[in-house]
């Protein structure tokens, strides 16, 4: 469950800490009680048994529909990585983007780093919030999305640029974890008896923040890159799972946040940024999971000690509504105040964890299917979620019903983990086909991402499979497969060249596939380029002919395959 987000100087034990957190709930009920598996799959390319035979249908008529070609962003990406995926968003998110002072260029970390108020590093990719991350995302070419803090208090710092600390040890007394590496007097704001420390100083370590403010910053972006119509920043996200205020930001914002008090902030943020900038474009609310999508922050903070029944907030000021529906009404009462509907999303059966493997081939085969989340009104989700999620209907569902039909709809935030895993890798791959199939405007990946990594390699067969800038079609066509848990197939149109591109996944563990692919409407014979990601390597291999309408290949376990179909469409009579 992913109830931080890690922005330091420190990547290594950042990284693992940032993980851990993600994968674990918080002590929320009964109701969603469930031990989550931890861990990945360590599985391999090996291939064993009677390969898999399988049906796979496509149509080059049916189901036609644009992908949005921002589905493929990504958090924090440096140039280098933006020019080679050609990603055309980077979002700067994550807890420190709450409480992050752009007059002085500094960030308070919040739970996932002792609470720390710190400068920002200029070497550090995860830790540029203000001006160097709109320069460097724009001169790859890709669009950045800022995020701007709601917060009510961001960072401040010591008279030299020093380090603050929200829970001074020499202040608030022992605590029993610190940062031995850092900033020795930071403690984790927790008393030696294990209770969270109340009644401390906010001002020890922040200072007073509001919408005057952050309009401020968008004239100061405005001056200096021009305004959302003329190059400059476009897109504003306001805060960060705001719901979870109360855990992460704690040390400011100890009570969870009523739902009035999310939507009237939204309304005025927004009113702020586009006071400074009338064409930029607002993304909110930015919530984190599925709690978070029904219940307040000050609902699930009661929620902890009293259970999910008569919550407050549910009880009272949504009047029985679900939390982020009713935002949306209040929205749409205000006039127009978002422009783009989004959320976060992360598996919850432990697929975001790499390390501590308990049962490999389980959490293999859970990477597998757990990608239904985002589409399936027929799955299940089998952790503590204990529901259908369908996670991109119901999000469409609810912007057309409770705020403006039409409105673009994002996930700002999700990840599949397995970075370093082949599996990784396929499960990234499905998720960027669903995407596109299923009609999502705006994705945007949390995590690092760096050439050696699987699942970098999945977005670049996606994206610039050749280096040059060959991609997946624009245009979606219906391709089905009986068993996506097993093999997927995602097609679509490429205007340029008329090419019909196909990505095949084989996600199964140590089975090949052999696969029949009979298509529909388009050339019924020609040669098709064959592009594979398997074993960590993304490769062209020997074209592969086709006739009569169909295309046959042999799939290894774990594997990725593009092909690239030239030949005239038949159009559908």
């Amino acid at each position: 469950m992913p109830i931080c987000r890690f922005t330091t100087s420190r990547p290594k034990l950042a990284e693992r800490t940032e993980r851990t957190e993600r994968t674990r709930r918080p002590r929320l009920h009964t109701l969603l009680a469930g031990v989550l598996m931890s861990g990945a799959a360590v599985c391999t390319g090996a291939t064993s048994g009677t390969p898999l035979p399988v049906a796979i249908s496509v149509d080059a008529a049916a189901g036609r529909h644009p992908i949005s070609p921002l589905i493929y962003g990504i958090n924090f990406g440096t140039t280098a990585v933006l020019q080679d995926l050609r990603a055309p968003l980077n979002r700067s998110g994550g807890n420190s983007a709450s409480a992050y002072n752009w007059r002085i260029d500094a960030r308070n970390a919040g739970k996932d780093w002792y609470f720390e108020s710190v400068a920002a590093n200029p070497a550090a990719i995860d830790e540029q919030f203000g001006e160097r991350f709109v320069a460097f995302t724009q001169a790859a070419g890709a669009t950045p999305i800022v995020t701007i803090p709601m917060l009510g208090r961001v960072a401040k710092l010591g008279p030299a640029r020093e380090t603050l600390a929200s829970f001074s040890i020499a202040k608030y007394g022992p605590q029993p974890n610190r940062d031995v590496n850092g900033h020795a007097d930071a403690g984790n704001g927790v008393t030696a008896g294990g209770k969270p420390i109340d009644g401390n100083d906010a001002n020890d370590a922040s200072t007073p923040d509001d919408p005057q403010n952050e309009q401020a910053r968008v004239a100061d972006l405005v001056k200096r890159f021009g305004g959302a119509n003329g190059g400059g920043v476009r897109y504003y996200a306001l805060d960060n799972e705001p719901s979870l205020w109360q855990i992460n930001h704690r040390d400011v914002h100890p009570t969870g946040a009523h739902a009035s008090e999310i939507a009237n902030k939204v309304i005025a943020y927004s009113r702020a940024v586009k006071s400074a900038d009338p064409h930029a474009q607002i993304v909110a609310p930015e919530e984190w999971g599925w709690p978070g999508y029904f219940y307040s922050g000050f609902d699930q903070q009661y929620a902890a000690d009293h259970g999910f029944d008569r919550t407050p907030d549910r009880a009272g000021e949504t009047q029985g509504m679900p939390y982020v529906p009713w935002l949306l009404t209040q929205w749409k009462a205000a006039g127009h105040p978002v422009d783009v509907f989004s959320l976060h999303f992360y598996p919850q059966g432990g697929e975001f964890a790499e390390a501590g493997v308990t049962n490999a081939q389980a959490m293999a085969l859970m990477r597998n299917r757990s990608t239904r989340d985002l589409w399936d009104p027929n799955y299940k989700d089998p952790t503590w979620i204990n529901s259908v999620v369908a996670l991109i209907p119901l999000m469409r569902h609810w912007a057309d019903t409770y705020y403006y039909p039409g409105t673009p709809i994002a996930i700002t935030e999700y990840s599949w983990g397995g970075d370093t895993l082949m599996n990784g890798a396929t499960a990234q791959a499905d998720v960027l086909g669903i995407f596109g199939r299923e009609g999502l405007d705006i994705a945007t990946r949390w995590g690092k991402l760096d050439p050696s990594m699987p699942v970098y390699k999945a977005f670049k067969l996606y994206r610039n499979y050749d280096g040059n800038g060959s991609a997946f079609g624009a245009t979606s066509i219906a391709a089905s497969a009986s068993d996506p848990d097993t093999v997927s197939a995602f097609a679509a149109l490429r205007e340029r060249d008329h090419a019909l591109t196909l990505v095949v996944i084989n996600k199964q563990l140590d089975r090949s596939a052999d696969t029949a692919v009979a298509l529909d409407h388009f050339a019924a014979s020609g040669v098709a380029q064959t592009w594979r990601l398997a074993n960590n390597q993304l490769a062209r291999l020997p074209d592969a002919r086709y006739q009569d309408g169909t295309l046959r290949a042999s799939l290894p376990a774990q594997s990725v395959t593009l092909f690239v179909l030239r030949g005239a469409e038949t159009r559908h009579e």
